[in-house]
């Protein structure tokens, strides 16, 4: 068919490789043009073919997926990039998604679904797995941190609670200072954390001095 979505596959398991090939070869708007077991050989057939969608593996040796993937869009930046991998950790999704992959699945979606992607990708839309998508959502909503306003965000009685973390106070300490129980306070420093997306003690000491909390006297 003329007007075929044209598909390279690219993935070092040949029995995947042939899995994959076997079920697309029954779409009849879906032709693949081409396999490559590694990075390097998934170049050379990517500017051969200049195929409308790349399937690519992230982890491969020599050339790893991510590698494979920015180079491919070089040779051919007309060419879309789906990812299919059995790894969602973040040091996989931002890496592949930051090197030009427009798409990001993961190897447990169902034959339907990965020949839906295909033809998404061929029209310019992007697909990413279910964890995918929340681990992009959370990264987005931490870069909201430097906007939060501490004067705003948080109370009276949290703000206090931050000048004692930023003065060096322990949970006993500050408990003696503000007539409080250890749990009190405790809960009042994970609701600091909470609300300023803070990870410990030390950065929320680090951040009140920052944001004026508070001022050297």
């Amino acid at each position: 068919m003329a007007d075929s979505i044209s598909v390279l596959l690219v993935d070092d398991h040949a029995m995947v490789r042939q899995g994959v090939r076997a079920f697309l070869v029954t779409q009849a708007d879906i032709a693949v043009v081409g396999e490559a077991g590694s990075g390097e050989e998934a170049i050379k057939l990517a500017a051969q073919h200049i195929p409308d969608v790349i399937l690519m593996d992230l982890i491969m040796p020599n050339m790893d997926g991510v590698e494979a993937t920015r180079r491919a869009k070089q040779v051919s930046p007309r060419s879309q990039i789906v990812v299919l991998t059995s790894y969602h950790e973040d040091e996989h999704i931002f890496p592949a998604l930051k090197a030009g992959a427009l798409s990001y699945i993961l190897k447990d979606v169902s034959a339907e679904e990965l020949a839906s992607a295909i033809r998404k990708a061929a029209a310019g839309e992007a697909v990413l797995h279910s964890r995918v998508a929340a681990r992009l959502i959370k990264e987005l909503q931490g870069r909201r941190e430097e906007a939060l306003n501490p004067f705003t965000e948080l109370s009276e009685r949290e703000l206090e609670v931050l000048k004692l973390i930023a003065d060096g106070m322990s949970n006993a300490e500050m408990a003696g200072k503000l007539v409080l129980s250890e749990k009190t306070v405790k809960g009042h420093v994970s609701n600091i954390l909470s609300k300023l997306h803070l990870a410990d003690r030390t950065q929320a000491a680090v951040y009140a001095w920052r944001e004026g909390v508070v001022r050297k006297g």
